[in-house]
């Protein structure tokens, strides 16, 4: 266990339990997988500004790759990641390694059956058994009142809050808004891998998802006319390999026939090798779209 200033990082759970021990509550806990950008930095000043002490982790989930993914070739930033969450106002940062997570033998997962099919678990099966497995395990690390989550992994986040009430744990899960760029791309760990044409091409997303939600406030509400408008934006960019376009219910993430109520709009694209997602979500009536920086 070492201190850097104020903030104690801790490497092993025995460390993490010593460091948590004296932290007041409220806790805010924000986990990571590293590779910081100011999209974390969001999310920690978040918990920061409504929690008595914020902790976070910083660890490259294993199980959340498949074995056709790039786990060896996640950037991992450890430096520049302590800098962050210090000028950021973290007290307690966990950096455990792999075996420290997952021990030898270990054979106990959480899934969240239904949420985790659709969308990115189409073609990525186990990817959510993987983040539900870690973050439970944060959970119970960290024992957080709060945790702090990005509005760019919306079925991230639908899966987190399904497991969170489905096993009860006593904490309150918090969406921010996704932090984008001023051409409109979600800021993401990813992005890092585009090549400077790829990067140029790569705000489609935003646009195609702007063309739906601009069809949506002109009175279009059959679900299938909002895919088409961004397939047709996708269809214009050649370097942009659509995967999947979906407008579905932001609780249970079933595809709608006909928007009449709170909706999310979201898409993955492959842009050269580099696989991207976002959204937009529609929920009370009022539009969540992100903060552009700048």
């Amino acid at each position: 266990m070492t201190r850097t200033g104020r903030m104690t990082v801790a490497s092993t759970p025995e460390e993490l339990r010593e460091a948590r021990r004296p932290c007041p509550s409220p806790f805010g806990l924000v986990p990571t997988m590293g590779a910081l950008h100011a999209g974390h930095a969001a999310l920690v000043r978040r918990a920061r500004a409504e929690c008595a002490s914020v902790g976070a982790s910083l660890f490259v989930n294993p199980t959340q790759f498949g074995p056709a993914e790039d786990l060896s070739k996640y950037p991992r930033t450890l430096g520049r990641d302590l800098e962050l969450l210090e000028a950021c106002g973290a007290d307690v940062v966990y950096t455990p390694r792999a075996e420290e997570v997952y021990p030898d033998g270990f054979q106990t997962f959480v899934t969240v059956e239904r949420l985790s099919v659709p969308l990115e678990g189409a073609s990525r099966p186990d990817h959510f058994r993987g983040v539900a497995t870690v973050v439970a395990k944060l959970f119970l690390a960290f024992a957080p009142d709060r945790a702090y989550f990005g509005q760019k992994d919306a079925q991230q986040v639908a899966v987190v809050r399904r497991m969170v009430r489905d096993l009860g744990f006593p904490l309150r899960v918090v969406v921010v808004p996704t932090v984008r760029e001023r051409d409109g791309l979600a800021l993401s760990s990813r992005n890092a891998y585009l090549s400077p044409a790829e990067r140029a091409s790569a705000p489609v997303l935003f646009r195609a998802l702007s063309s739906a939600r601009e069809a949506f406030d002109r009175g279009e509400r059959s679900g299938g006319r909002l895919r088409t408008a961004m397939r047709s934006v996708l269809a214009r960019e050649p370097l942009a390999e659509p995967l999947y376009v979906s407008v579905a219910d932001p609780e249970t993430l079933e595809e709608l026939g006909e928007a009449a109520g709170d909706l999310l709009l979201s898409l993955a694209v492959r842009v050269g090798p580099t696989r991207l997602i976002d959204n937009f979500l529609l929920e009370r009536g009022r539009w969540e779209t992100g903060i552009l920086e700048g």
